[in-house]
């Protein structure tokens, strides 16, 4: 029998409007309790591996896989969030409610979107950044979603002649109003820390983490990604470590860009790490090469999760 899900602890809700709704006690975050089967991480997967899938048959599929979560990257549904009705957004929660598994939150936020750069030099670029993420927060919520997972390599490249100074102020700027409707919508806003051949800002946790510390929100944070930590001096276990209890997400993958245990990376230290430093939230898969398919995709990599994470 699948486990009863934790309730959450919100941050305040903001009264919801004709096209969105406040987010229902269904999803957790930072629970000291934890689970009630003493569990304290819990399996996603990212709905890109499944995007030849019609919903319909992609969320009973990872409910049957073993996943209680999936991870939406708004991309696969439309070009841009705010093609997404409220009707259609309702629609989403309630397949993946009946399929027995939440939305655990979003990624890939500014994938295939133009004009729109959180640092741009041109405050328009900016701005636009800015109200499309105060919209990627509502569809979050709206999904009943708690984390929205912003990494968008390069929507966030500092470009020639931009300091790492102005680069900082800038994001922030940009993230302000975001983490405001966060705020208020009971979502946790959580940057990526990316490697160097991805971008060339924010590459580690450490950068990340003082990043978000100076937002000064609960609901500005950082994430960890396997693949990402690879690219660190330090093995990818002593990265949990250091910031134990000060990230709030964690993506599942491999260096070689597959799933967990489609390669070579280790996953007993990892585990171990997440386990001292009492984790108790998200572990999703995210792949980027999906030649193994979505079924041996999603089955594999949980149960190397499994075996590994506890």
């Amino acid at each position: 029998m699948r486990s009863a899900i934790p309730r959450l602890r919100a941050l305040p809700a903001a009264a919801p409007s004709a096209e969105r709704e406040a987010p229902p006690a269904c999803n957790w975050i930072d629970d000291p309790a934890g689970p009630a089967d003493g569990r304290v991480m819990h399996w996603a997967i990212c709905n890109e591996i499944f995007k030849d899938w019609p919903l319909e048959k992609a969320f009973p599929y990872i409910a049957k896989a073993g996943y209680e979560g999936v991870e939406i990257a708004p991309f696969t549904l439309a070009p841009l969030i705010t093609d997404i009705s409220g009707e259609r957004r309702r629609e989403i929660r309630q397949r993946a409610e009946d399929a027995g598994i939440v939305v655990s939150g979003i990624h890939w936020v500014l994938a295939f979107t133009e004009g729109m750069h959180v640092n741009h030099p041109d405050p328009a670029s900016r701005q636009r950044a800015a109200d499309y993420l105060r919209h990627a927060v509502d569809f979050c919520a709206d999904l009943g979603g708690t984390r929205m997972i912003f990494g968008s390599p390069k929507r966030r490249d500092m470009l020639p002649g931009v300091t790492p100074e102005q680069a900082r102020a800038w994001t922030l700027d940009t993230f302000r109003p975001a983490t405001r409707t966060a705020e208020e919508r009971g979502v946790v806003i959580c940057l990526e820390p990316l490697a160097p051949s991805e971008t060339n800002f924010l590459n580690t946790a450490a950068e990340t983490r003082s990043l978000a510390d100076a937002m000064g929100s609960p609901a500005f944070q950082i994430m960890l990604d396997v693949k990402a930590m690879c690219s660190e001096s330090r093995p990818v276990a002593e990265t949990i470590e250091a910031f134990g209890g000060r990230f709030s997400y964690f993506h599942a993958n491999d260096e070689n860009l597959k799933g967990p245990g489609f390669g070579d990376t280790d996953y007993r230290p990892i585990g171990q790490a997440l386990r001292n430093t009492g984790y108790q939230g998200w572990v999703s898969v995210e792949v980027f090469v999906f030649d193994e398919g979505p079924e041996a995709i999603a089955t594999r990599s949980l149960a190397h999760l499994k075996h590994h994470l506890g």
